[in-house]
């Protein structure tokens, strides 16, 4: 994910974000944006330069610092100028044949619901699907995702509206699916510390698709994470391009993917302040390889679980929903992640 005035000032850091591997295909990336008119430049770039082959839309995310800059999950409550937002983009786009997507919220508190509207004015305006993470602004990660909302909005729409919210196992997205009849899943912090979810998730889809069952994986022991982990930790000493950065950044992983595990504090705390990849060698090599995956961490919430709090919005949000103007400096001209 990055911001659409970044790119267009071809931030250093935020180039470096949008760069792929050969191999990787399909390429895809994120904009954050709240000015129709440089969501426009930024798609024009990214289809003129060949930066990806498909372009979603972030009205998703509920930080203050976006919120209340009217971006993110406070956008969809200005309609016309969230429809500016993604006709711009999909008008720009369609020369070159690449899909522009629309991530969403509920809205911004339980008496300021947008995602029904949204997804009709994103399906209007010609987004190829529509993504709905089933919480509002106000609920930030708390409580249960509304997978009824997911289903009332597949009903609504007929571009394919994919789920959010709560998919902590490979099962989760099934039962997702089937109660709701969306057309696919979005996955967010359930991939926190186990990359392998995805794996899961390609398994019983087509499990389910040849014979209508479940399908299973082999929990990995510690042995296995421990191998992922530094796998995980080379490639971004790779990315980059230097072993402290690489290794500090990793950092943050450590306790996802040791979540459940019978692992003392010191060590817990040593793998958090690695420097290199040998330190982290070293401590790896402490780990008992042979101890089985707790399933009892299974189903439950991983990354960012907070309480529901305030929705910092501009002043004036609220009143008139049929205000095209971006609010003023509410572009970011960095990127974060």
């Amino acid at each position: 994910m990055v911001t659409t005035r970044a790119l267009v000032e071809r931030n250093p850091k935020t180039l470096r974000m949008v760069a792929f591997e050969a191999d990787e295909k399909p390429r895809s990336l994120q904009l954050y944006g709240v000015d129709p008119a440089i969501t426009v430049r930024a798609v024009r770039m990214v289809v003129e330069d060949n930066l990806a082959d498909h372009v979603d839309l972030n009205f998703g995310c509920p930080a203050p610092k976006v919120t209340r800059k009217g971006g993110g999950a406070a956008l969809p409550w200005r309609r016309r100028l969230f429809e500016g937002i993604v006709r711009g983009a999909v008008d720009a786009a369609a020369p070159a044949g690449v899909p522009v997507t629309v991530k969403m919220r509920l809205g911004i508190d339980a008496g300021h619901l947008t995602y029904l509207e949204a997804g009709r004015i994103a399906e209007d305006a010609g987004a190829a699907w529509v993504a709905l993470h089933a919480r509002t602004a106000a609920d930030r990660y708390s409580g249960r995702a509304d997978w009824e909302a997911i289903a009332r909005l597949k009903a609504a729409l007929t571009v394919p509206v994919l789920g959010n919210g709560d998919i902590w196992e490979a099962s989760d997205a099934l039962d997702l699916m089937r109660q709701t009849g969306c057309d696919g899943v979005v996955v967010g912090r359930g991939c926190l510390g186990r990359p392998w979810l995805f794996a899961d998730l390609a398994t019983n889809f087509a499990d389910v698709a040849t014979s209508g069952g479940r399908g299973g994986r082999a929990l990995p022991t510690l042995g296995e994470v421990a191998r992922t982990m530094r796998r995980h930790a080379e490639l971004l000493v790779e990315q980059f391009g230097d072993e402290r950065d690489g290794c500090v950044d990793f950092r943050k992983h450590v306790a996802w993917y040791l979540k459940g595990f019978p692992v003392g504090s010191e060590l817990r705390r040593a793998l958090a302040m690695i420097d290199s990849l040998a330190e982290l060698d070293d401590l790896l090599g402490k780990l008992d390889v042979d101890e089985p995956y707790p399933a009892h961490v299974l189903g439950q919430p991983r990354g960012r679980v907070n309480a529901p709090g305030k929705v910092f919005l501009p002043d004036g949000w609220l009143d008139n929903r049929d205000d095209e103007t971006a609010p003023a400096g509410a572009e970011f001209d960095n990127s974060g992640g």
